[in-house]
């Protein structure tokens, strides 16, 4: 009898220490936030993403917790982990499309609210508040019609892919691979460089090395465009307005699109990385105006674009 009176003295000892815990985190009175992103070396893109959530979320009302990979199973495992650790929101970049519902899920259940940014992911809306994101196959669509309207004679293309399985290569492959099936395009190469600039120079520096003939770059990111003109560069291939090859990318960076300026590059899709106020206001306000907010992007063109354009639209320096 001592022993069952000895423990239930002891759970009750641990339930009072467990109590003031939760009390003193409620009186802290921050909102607690969970940031699961690529990491900012991604890309220019990316480092501005970064930046923007970085800077807006940095009020004191708010306790911020980040995680960066470009693993989606690392990632998974840190939003597990953010809701062991009790947040109130998970704000989520998934780095792929698949795999998400289950943690989600677990989330709602938890009382934590999922707000998804950037990209979407194959969930049912049920499991998120609200989706702020481009529009990733739209940007692929527009990126190829703007390559069909230049009525080349042949379209012989280089495609370098992101990174495989996330919302920005699938949307700006769709557009392409549909073209490719067609047959009005030809696929000379396609092949993933997962963002990163020195792998798309490979890439290209094979294809030139095999003496296969190409007069188009579509590169998903900007970083990997400019990997395919270093490789060109070295081969004394001519490109851009004027050149043999047409050279594409995403995410118009302010050095990407002063190379379009210049004549060096052909066409850079937008995509904006600036979600971030947007998901504050909702967190804040506690209103969501609709399930999917998509931001309002568009595709610059080298014959076109003006130094106003960078100035406005441009990431970085």
């Amino acid at each position: 009898m001592k022993k069952v009176i000895a423990c239930l003295m002891a759970l009750l000892c641990l339930s009072s220490v467990f109590a003031a815990k939760k009390k003193k985190a409620a009186a802290d009175g921050k909102i607690k936030i969970g940031i699961i992103n690529n990491p900012p070396s991604e890309s220019g893109y990316r480092a501005a993403n970064v930046k923007d959530f970085e800077s807006v979320f940095s009020s004191s009302k708010y306790n911020v917790k980040t995680f960066y990979s470009l693993k989606n199973d690392e990632q998974l495992n840190a939003a597990s982990q953010f809701i062991t650790d009790g947040v109130d929101y998970i704000l989520l970049s998934a780095a792929a499309t698949d795999g998400w519902e289950s943690v989600l899920k677990k989330a709602q259940k938890n009382g934590i609210k999922v707000f998804l940014f950037d990209r979407m992911i194959n969930v049912r809306d049920k499991y998120y508040e609200a989706a702020v994101v481009s529009d990733m196959a739209k940007e692929g669509e527009t990126a190829v019609a703007w390559l069909k309207a230049q009525n080349l004679p042949e379209y012989k293309v280089v495609h370098i892919q992101g990174a495989m399985g996330s919302d920005a290569q699938i949307g700006r492959t769709g557009a392409l691979d549909a073209e490719f099936a067609s047959g009005k395009m030809k696929k000379v190469v396609q092949q993933t460089a997962t963002w990163d600039e020195a792998e798309a120079k490979k890439i290209v520096e094979s294809v030139i090395n095999s003496k296969e003939d190409f007069n188009v770059i579509y590169a998903e990111n900007d970083g990997m465009a400019k990997g395919a003109v270093a490789a060109l560069d070295e081969a004394g291939i001519t490109h851009g307005v004027n050149g043999k090859v047409v050279v594409m990318g995403f995410d118009c960076n302010k050095w990407a699109l002063r190379e379009l300026l210049a004549g060096n590059w052909n066409y850079d899709g937008q995509c904006s990385p600036f979600q971030a106020a947007v998901i504050e206001k909702m967190i804040s306000t506690g209103k969501v105006p609709s399930k999917k907010i998509v931001s309002d992007e568009k595709g610059f063109d080298a014959k076109t674009i003006t130094q106003a354009d960078i100035d406005k639209y441009g990431l970085g320096d």
